[in-house]
């Protein structure tokens, strides 16, 4: 199919255009990348000039001696741990251990059976339970409560008297014309 000349012209026209405007394109996108270069370099030196002497600082700061005193806390919280378990815990807990089996030892002599046979068959007949004896603290008790007592009485008596002088009556309404 044949174009004719004046198509064939706005063709090319547009041919040299789209030429031209990838060339520009080409242009634009190196330029970018200069800058986007450029720009990668100088947030490195800042980050490398600035940044990073304030991170480190503030590790510096702040960072490594909470850590450092909470490590030396955990330091001297087991010591004591381990000491306390050492010197107070192991020997109680062995001294425990040891008098009872030793209590468990004499329990099994027959002289020491004996004994505990012949102790508990003269206590149940010879103790009494003693008759329990009321003292001053009871009195003294009733007496409290008694005052208490009364003093909730005066106050209810107080709340709920009618007094005519405890009323404030209401003011008359005012005149719808004033």
């Amino acid at each position: 199919m044949g174009l004719s000349r004046k198509r064939q012209r706005e063709l090319n026209r547009l041919k040299r255009g789209a030429s031209e405007l990838w060339e520009d394109q080409k242009e634009v996108l190196e330029h970018a990348s200069k800058v986007v270069r450029d720009a990668r370099r100088q947030l490195a030196n800042v980050s490398r000039e600035e940044v990073a002497p304030r991170v480190r600082d503030l590790y510096e700061s702040r960072v490594r001696p909470g850590f450092e005193s909470g490590l030396e806390a955990g330091r001297g919280f087991a010591e004591s741990a381990r000491h306390k378990v050492s010197k107070d815990v192991i020997p109680a807990v062995s001294s425990a251990l040891a008098t009872a089996l030793a209590a468990l030892e004499v329990a099994k002599s027959p002289q020491v059976r004996q004994a505990l046979g012949r102790v508990t068959r003269s206590t149940s007949k010879a103790v009494a339970p003693a008759k329990p004896s009321s003292g001053p603290g009871r009195y003294i008790l009733m007496g409290i409560g008694l005052v208490a007592v009364a003093g909730i009485a005066y106050a209810a008596w107080q709340t709920l008297r009618a007094d005519d002088e405890l009323w404030v009556s209401d003011e008359p309404e005012a005149a719808a014309g004033e």
